[in-house]
């Protein structure tokens, strides 16, 4: 994505940071120096479901920072860069960063809640001894093909709900956007699909749109965490409505 007009003319302080840090983890994930104490970097501080063997209260946080490669993570950051700055210095260092992790979180729990959605089922009528079957096979770490060694297909589901692991800041991101076209909606954007401007509040509207019929159609093969992009959304949205109750300028923002 990107903005026309005026570019900004340094980074405030915590978008700065965020993709410092953000650089400097993916460097230390791919040379990972201490794997035979961490073991995989992404299964440590990757978000894994909240009932997942694998799941660790840290990952809530730490999977903000993870990326699972390099076109992924230039993405996110590309799109911080490009967005975060005006947000930041509208509201201030402080103010922004609890936007930033806040959106986070928000998308990491309507994700989970996704998950759960599409497992509750199974989860329902799974035996104990199956569940602690499934859960003993994510923490070895079980070959690929071992999955599917169980032929009810509920049992997948299980398998496939416990050993998901969720990286990178595209829900903080999300975020972000939202931030930005309900902050400046009238600011002329351009999709990298259609390279035609169009204001950020119809940038944000449409792109919402993709995230969730992309999240609903489910296709095979796509591991984009499309419900984790809106949950940033969601609780962007939110807390804008928030941040700016009291300020006039913002009494009607899609005008």
């Amino acid at each position: 994505m990107n903005t026309t007009g005026n570019h900004f003319a340094g980074l405030p302080t915590v978008v700065m940071n965020l993709l410092i840090l953000n650089a400097l983890v993916f460097l230390f994930t791919l040379l990972n120096p201490i794997e035979q104490i961490t073991g995989d970097l992404n299964d440590l501080l990757g978000l894994h479901y909240f009932t997942s063997p694998l799941f660790r209260p840290w990952q809530l946080l730490t999977h903000m920072f993870m990326h699972g490669g390099i076109g992924h993570i230039f993405m996110n950051m590309l799109g911080l860069f490009m967005l975060g700055p005006k947000v930041e210095y509208r509201w201030g260092s402080q103010r922004f960063l609890t936007y930033y992790l806040l959106c986070g979180f928000g998308a990491a729990l309507l994700y989970m809640g996704w998950l759960w959605f599409g497992a509750h089922e199974a989860l329902a009528v799974i035996s104990s001894e199956d569940l602690n079957a499934v859960r003993a096979q994510v923490v070895t770490g079980a070959e690929e093909g071992m999955r599917y060694s169980y032929n009810n297909p509920m049992i997948q589901q299980v398998y496939s709900l416990l050993s998901t692991t969720m990286v990178g800041a595209s829900g903080a991101l999300f975020g972000v956007l939202i931030a930005f076209g309900m902050l400046y909606p009238n600011v002329e954007m351009i999709m990298l699909m259609f390279p035609i401007p169009i204001k950020a509040k119809w940038f944000v509207v449409i792109y919402g749109a993709i995230e969730l019929f992309s999240g609903v159609a489910q296709v095979q093969g796509d591991n984009v965490a499309h419900f984790a992009h809106l949950g940033g959304m969601v609780a962007g949205f939110v807390l804008v409505r928030i941040f700016e109750r009291n300020n006039t300028f913002y009494d009607n923002p899609w005008q």
